[in-house]
């Protein structure tokens, strides 16, 4: 079976054709997003202009400004992400709102030829992206999607990753529900999302800021107190500029 037709079979309800012509199963049809839109950061994902410098330029200098001097880089995300989900050879991951594929990919590379890593994303021009970078031979397939609701089935994926995305999402509480849904017995979460300062006056600038690009500021500890209510265990989290990163167990 190919990637694309091994993500097909995990579905909820899958597409008679799982091929897609672009290259991706589009579940979302010519809806140019999923679910209501928050603000202007999310829009901007959906241009031509900003997949093409995406990977390479914006999220390092973007994320660098958001973890501050002492935050990992992009290639210690990576690691971070493989660690806080335990991944191994033939796993199944769900990188969620993948973006151009980056984590995709390298959770390809982890995974092997005996797992399978899914990008799943709404943006068009991103998954375009993701999937010209991406090689035939690579365990990587990509699914256009509501990120809030992934469509699969319960308790079929290994580990689920969502880095810089949850404070974007109209419903995190949702889709933090919806995450542990699909994940099976023990396995594993990891999320980068925002975590702002606790004194002021820096937390009012923090809320400011998000509020005017439409990302949600969360608190620093809210999210792995939430991974806690909705059920998860042995929470990790780390705190670097406005940042967190929440690693937790199903």
């Amino acid at each position: 079976m190919t990637p694309t037709e091994r993500l097909s079979a995990l579905l909820a309800d899958p597409p008679a054709d799982p091929g897609g012509e672009r290259g991706y199963v589009n579940l979302l049809g010519d809806a140019v997003q999923a679910g209501p839109p928050t603000g202007v950061t999310q829009r901007l994902m959906r241009t031509t202009l900003l997949p093409t410098v995406y990977e390479r330029y914006w999220r390092p200098a973007l994320g660098r400004i958001a973890k501050g001097p002492f935050g990992p880089s992009m290639a210690g995300e990576h690691r971070l992400a493989k660690q806080l989900l335990d991944l191994g050879p033939g796993d199944v991951v769900l990188d969620v709102a993948c973006g151009t594929g980056g984590f995709t990919r390298y959770f390809g590379g982890v995974v092997g030829a005996g797992g399978l890593s899914i990008g799943l994303d709404a943006s068009t021009t991103m998954l375009d992206k993701a999937v010209a970078a991406t090689g035939r031979e690579e365990p990587v397939a990509y699914l256009r999607a509501d990120a809030v609701h992934p469509p699969l089935r319960d308790g079929c994926v290994d580990a689920v990753c969502c880095f810089a995305a949850l404070h974007m999402f109209a419903e995190p509480e949702v889709a933090l529900e919806e995450f542990g849904r699909v994940l099976k017995s023990g396995g594993r979460i990891a999320l980068l999302t925002s975590g702002r300062h606790a004194w002021q006056p820096a937390r009012l600038v923090d809320t400011v800021l998000g509020a005017a690009s439409g990302q949600h500021m969360f608190d620093r500890g809210e999210v792995g107190d939430l991974l806690r209510g909705k059920g998860f265990t042995a929470v990790e989290e780390r705190f670097d500029g406005v940042v967190q990163f929440v690693g937790a167990s199903r």
